[in-house]
């Protein structure tokens, strides 16, 4: 891992937390490393537990499960915090809570 750090706000219904995440290190093992609690299950891209919507800032996202995150979710930055990589700071929210009409 790089020596360059991104800030990621993860902004919930009960709160906003922010945490370091490494260059080259994905969104979710920065979270856990964090004690951020963001749903995990397989960490392998194909159940779709840690899916998030990246509401500001740029990342790149590795191979996943289209089962798991739809092309549709894809263009509306949905993503798959087991495969984002931060390029920026980023803003994020739970996928769950979108669908749920949280925020």
């Amino acid at each position: 891992m790089g020596e360059t750090m991104y800030t990621i706000r993860y902004v919930s219904k009960e709160k906003t937390e922010s945490y370091r995440c490494y260059d080259g290190e994905d969104v979710l093992t920065a979270a856990r490393r964090n004690f951020v609690p963001i749903p995990v299950g397989c960490r392998g891209g194909g159940c779709g537990m840690c899916k998030l919507r990246v509401v500001d800032g740029d990342y790149e996202m590795d191979i996943c499960s289209k089962a798991a995150l739809t092309e549709g979710e894809r263009k509306q930055n949905y993503t798959l915090a087991c495969k984002t990589y931060p390029r920026t700071d980023l803003i994020i929210v739970p996928g769950l809570l979108l669908t749920e009409g949280g925020i």
